[in-house]
């Protein structure tokens, strides 16, 4: 399994016009359920006078952890095309939301699939995708003596020293990519005196 994913840098917006009816997509990128919850209230306060306000999202380096809202459109018209610009741009730890202003004009099953599925593709367009690491941190603590042994694995290996302290006795919180963290422990842990925390 790869330690890279793909998202989004930050906050972008799309638009997508059909018979009246008006669509503003707004992608974001999240790292919990919680944020998703945050950031839908606060679209639906913003835009309480639109008729619906559907979204889809995708959390996770795994993504495992997924969900797609028609907010009262037909089923599968809204959230399950917002959804699939997600797969198909292999995006996660991204949020979605699209708010339609309706025109007068119903636009049928394949016009709202289309609708939705264009505004959020907008929203991508006019978005950064970038690449992340999966990365996980963990904690030294080793005597004095050893620091330059310590520190010549750091730099080899292209760990991130998060948080030191130097006493007789140090402490480190180190970051490390996932794909690497074995290989890196193992090296740190040949040296005398060092505990993992």
């Amino acid at each position: 399994m790869t330690d890279v994913f793909r998202t989004i840098q930050s906050l972008s917006e799309g638009t997508y016009k059909e018979k009246g009816s008006k669509f503003l997509a707004f992608a974001a990128p999240v790292q919990t359920t919680d944020e998703v919850k945050e950031l839908l209230a606060y679209y639906k306060k913003e835009y309480y006078d639109a008729r619906h306000v559907c979204y889809a999202y995708r959390i996770g380096a795994e993504e495992s952890e997924f969900r797609y809202n028609d907010d009262g459109e037909p089923s599968g018209t809204a959230g399950k095309p917002i959804y699939g610009q997600i797969l198909s741009n292999e995006l996660t730890n991204i949020l979605i939301i699209v708010v339609r202003y309706f025109g007068g004009i119903k636009l049928g099953t394949s016009g709202l699939i289309t609708a939705y599925k264009d505004a959020a593709a907008d929203a991508i367009f006019n978005g950064k995708i970038v690449e992340k690491t999966i990365d996980i941190t963990f904690s030294v603590s080793f005597q004095y003596e050893y620091l330059n042994a310590v520190m010549r694995i750091i730099k080899e290996e292209e760990i991130t020293v998060l948080e030191q302290h130097f006493d007789n006795n140090c402490l480190m919180k180190l970051l490390v990519r996932k794909a690497n963290a074995e290989k890196c422990q193992n090296r740190l842990m040949k040296i005398e005196t060092l505990t993992m925390i």
